[in-house]
């Protein structure tokens, strides 16, 4: 295997960095929101067709998928998403978002190329190996729904179901190195909208009204007892409380107020728990401000905890390493992030390799680390500032799928060596 993926990857030249450094720039200045990724899917779908991949577009709307079928052997499926975030970016680079408003600050214009970049190679490397590539590029990984919305169009009974599927995702982890957690990865995320409803009425007589704004005040502050009083020390839980909205006028108390909040677990008991008490503090909260209706509490975005199979960890990382060597391949231990990657293996009913691609300058983040100050020095993945760097970022991403889908496809194709 490891003269396979060395034969492969051989093809990762000075050129072939050049182009694909030239199209991540290319799709970092014009991001695109959940399920509006046009300009992006049809960009993809040109130069992989290109490859010699079959492609099919529109997949659980604006999903794109390439097959390339080398033979009898297993399936893999490599997974990239390409959505962007409504941030404003600050980073200054000369291939900033001409989107106002919109930015690619978690790295999914990374992903996608690197994931490019990995199918050219295993496409004119397709010699050394046996079975079938299937690429997912995947929409609405911000909002939870991508995943699951290519499940429901048949993403499995159309293209096959894979022996694995493998992802990466950028993180503030130095570049040119990759980092994998076997077992729960990647936490359960929930968000939620919240309305709480009170009565209106003019602020000089307060007590006329049922004040939203001192009912949404009582519940921010309770809901910080949720993680420090009803979870133990043992297991792990975030609530975040990221907008309160009420009210347009100092001299009006508002008819209602509404919360948005952000749920992150790793158990399934806990998440239960977690988010039965946030719903019984909110009614409780609006029945001691007298409110005539008890809230109302729309779930929003979810994904499920995210669990790598230590077995596909150990296989993928063991090729990974081979090749970047073992000393770049680390184990950041699981992460309060969500991804929907998992719904994949789940309906594919196939185990799940979902590992961290560093993006940060290593001489940047070994002195922030050296001096404590890496969480304030280092941007994190959705803040205006996060900026990969493009080299070794985009090498160490392309090797690290080519070696890992070469890790579980099979050798070469029968008569055709």
């Amino acid at each position: 295997m490891a003269d396979a993926i060395t034969q492969v990857l051989a093809g990762l030249d000075e050129a072939r960095r050049r182009e694909l450094a030239a199209l991540y720039r290319d799709l970092h200045a014009h991001p695109e929101l959940s399920f509006a990724e046009h300009r992006t899917a049809a960009e993809v779908a040109r130069k992989v067709r290109s490859y010699g991949y079959d492609v099919t577009e529109s997949v659980g709307r604006t999903g794109v998928v390439a097959v390339l079928k080398r033979g009898a052997g297993p399936t893999v499926l490599l997974r990239a998403d390409f959505d962007a975030v409504p941030v404003p970016e600050r980073t200054g680079l000369p291939h900033a978002s001409a989107v106002d408003g919109v930015m690619h600050a978690c790295g999914h214009d990374m992903h996608t190329t690197c994931l490019v970049g990995a199918l050219r190679l295993l496409a004119e490397g397709r010699e050394h190996w046996s079975g079938t590539v299937v690429a997912v590029f995947q929409p609405a990984q911000e909002t939870g729904e991508g995943a699951k919305a290519m499940v429901e169009d048949g993403l499995f009974k159309r293209f096959g179901r894979p022996k694995a599927v493998l992802g990466q995702r950028m993180a503030a982890l130095p570049a040119g190195t990759v980092g994998c957690h076997p077992g729960p990865a990647f936490a359960a995320a929930d968000s939620l909208r919240v309305r709480l409803t009170g009565r209106g009425g003019h602020a000089s007589v307060p007590e006329a009204t049922v004040d939203p704004v001192v009912m949404a005040a009582a519940a921010v502050l309770r809901l910080q007892t949720v993680v420090s009083r009803e979870v133990a020390g043992r297991d792990t839980a975030i609530v975040t409380v990221g907008s309160l909205r009420a009210g347009a006028d100092d001299g009006l108390i508002p008819d209602e107020a509404e919360l948005r909040l952000d749920v992150r677990t790793y158990d399934r008991r806990v998440r239960k728990r977690v988010l039965a008490a946030i719903e019984r503090i909110l009614r409780a909260e609006a029945g001691a401000s007298g409110a005539d209706r008890p809230p109302e509490i729309t779930p929003l975005d979810s994904c499920p905890v995210l669990v790598n199979d230590p077995d596909a960890a150990d296989r993928t990382m063991t090729a990974v390493g081979s090749v970047l060597g073992l000393d770049n391949v680390t184990d950041p231990g699981p992460l309060p992030a969500g991804d929907d990657l998992g719904i994949l293996g789940t309906a594919a009913r196939a185990p799940v390799c979902h590992w961290l691609l560093g993006g940060c300058d290593p001489e940047a983040y070994a002195r922030a680390e050296k001096a404590g100050t890496t969480a304030r020095d280092v941007p994190a993945p959705h803040t205006p500032y996060f900026a990969p760097v493009v080299e070794p970022t985009l090498s160490t991403g392309v090797t690290a799928l080519v070696a890992g889908a070469l890790a579980w496809l099979g050798g070469h194709p029968r008569g055709r060596r």
